[in-house]
């Protein structure tokens, strides 16, 4: 590989995770991403909320901090028997944060 390319992906991959809160740092996005698409989170969410379930997803509302959605990621793990690990739970937070929460 070209030296100028894996810099490149090298910072490109920094920026990404230093865009990503402390509590998250360490997550396994694409894991995060396949345990939300294995286990429907996106149909779960449109049938309690509604038309394409982003409503569910309220920055101002009950969840207002990083570890507020860590733990509500385990609320759903607990509810729903899905036998997440710890670091399931933090993966599936991880990309809830970079898509809808941001929280830095």
């Amino acid at each position: 590989m070209n030296k100028f390319l894996f810099l490149a992906l090298l910072v490109g991959t920094s920026m990404v995770n230093a865009q990503q809160h402390p509590l998250f740092k360490d997550a396994d996005l694409k894991a995060g991403e396949k345990l939300i698409a294995e286990n429907q989170c996106n149909e779960c969410h449109i049938r309690r909320a509604g038309g394409d379930g982003s409503d569910i997803y309220q920055p101002k509302g009950r969840i207002n901090t990083a570890g507020a959605l860590r733990g509500m990621v385990e609320y759903c793990n607990t509810e729903l028997n899905l036998g997440f690990f710890p670091e399931d739970t933090n993966a599936v937070a991880a990309v809830l944060n970079k898509q809808h929460y941001k929280f830095r």
